[in-house]
């Protein structure tokens, strides 16, 4: 899921750790979510959203949806 997380982070001059203090979690959960490698819980999203005052579909866009195919 791509999502606007670093952006928002770097825009209020916060570091990765910084921005983990706030969400009350590891530095590294804030790189894999910058980076792609996790998505967030519901919890956790809402988190975000609320700490930087932006609905979540603001913050994260989930990918194209696929195609589904009957059986």
């Amino acid at each position: 899921m791509k999502n606007q997380l670093k952006t928002l982070r770097e825009d209020r001059g916060w570091t990765q750790g910084a921005l983990a203090d706030r969400l009350g979690v590891s530095r590294q959960t804030v790189n894999a979510l910058e980076t792609g490698r996790y998505d967030p819980a519901l919890p956790l999203a809402f988190r975000i959203a609320r700490l930087f005052g932006q609905p979540i579909e603001s913050i994260f866009t989930p990918p194209e949806e696929q195609d589904v195919r009957e059986f």
